[in-house]
């Protein structure tokens, strides 16, 4: 078996990174190691590597390395893309996280060469692509305008997006969302989600019915609310329906969002920005290294 790992050059360094690549080494015998520098290294190494025959591909690194690895195989014919495994390397991980996939190096190694594969849907939004979440609106603004500190605090739920949202002055958007089968103008979002995983922002769980296989997007939007409504809106948070005050909850195959000025969005955390931008699901686009008992998987 062919193998090629591409690491992130911000964690390439780590001791227990290295240190776990060396067993590995010693234990399979044709295993490549590419490290990026830059934006666009990845899918270089990645043609590369089936120039090479490689039997999977293994991406080491957050969320972001994630997204720009499945961007690049979008590209790609569908025959032509090699089995994708990852070794989880950022922060948070959420993609690797809800997928069960082992968070330690080398058992991430292991799990990478000897695991099960099942196919997986990938999301578009308009040219772009990306496997976990599209966030909009608040949750986007936020990531890519505030500091690292400002950030942090959203990991601390709705009492702290509030109290962030309040300080920030932050003005609601008016946006019109069409599926095959709804058409709703959404007065006072301040946030939503685009999902084909379940979580983002380091553990949040915002599509807590999503599955990565099931050929549907999970829409999330959250309207405006005051800080008397959030014992209602974390009720709907956990029990999601379209007909929510405050959260409304649908899947769709897909989805196009409108509004009179750009909204802000985080593709797998990389930023995008667009006034009208279709969503949609590939059904089946990518076979990934995952337990066969995933909870995120039909």
């Amino acid at each position: 078996m062919k193998i090629t790992i591409v690491l992130n050059g911000k964690k390439a360094g780590l001791p227990e990174v290295r240190n776990a690549i060396a067993i590995f080494r010693q234990e399979r015998e044709d295993v490549q190691v590419r490290v990026t520098y830059e934006y666009g290294d990845v899918a270089r190494f990645l043609d590369e590597a089936i120039q090479n025959g490689v039997d999977r591909f293994i991406i080491g690194g957050g969320d972001g390395s994630v997204n720009e690895v499945v961007d690049a195989m979008a590209k790609l014919p569908r025959e032509k893309r090699p089995i994708l495994a990852i070794l989880p390397l950022g922060t948070a991980n959420d993609f690797a996280t809800a997928c069960t996939i082992p968070l330690t190096p080398l058992e991430a190694l292991r799990f990478a060469a000897s695991g099960s594969t099942s196919p997986i849907d990938m999301a578009r939004a308009n040219e772009r692509h990306f496997v976990n979440m599209a966030t909009a609106g608040f949750g986007a603004k936020v990531t890519s305008e505030t500091p690292v500190e400002l950030k942090n605090f959203l990991g601390g739920g709705a009492y702290t997006l509030t109290g962030v949202l309040k300080a920030m002055d932050f003005v609601p958007y008016k946006s019109k969302i069409v599926t095959p089968k709804h058409e709703m103008d959404l007065h006072g979002i301040f946030a939503g989600a685009i999902c084909n995983g379940r979580q983002a922002g380091g553990g949040q769980v915002l599509a807590p019915r999503a599955m990565i296989n099931d050929g549907l997007l999970d829409i999330v939007s959250i309207l405006k609310f005051k800080l008397v409504d959030i014992p209602q809106v974390l009720w709907e948070i956990q029990n999601p329906s379209q007909d929510g005050q405050f959260i409304k909850y649908l899947q769709t195959p897909w989805v196009e969002s409108s509004a009179d000025s750009e909204i802000p969005v985080n593709l797998d955390g990389e930023p995008y920005n667009a006034k009208k931008i279709r969503f949609e699901i590939i059904p089946s686009a990518i076979d990934l290294v995952i337990p066969k008992d995933a909870p995120c998987l039909i």
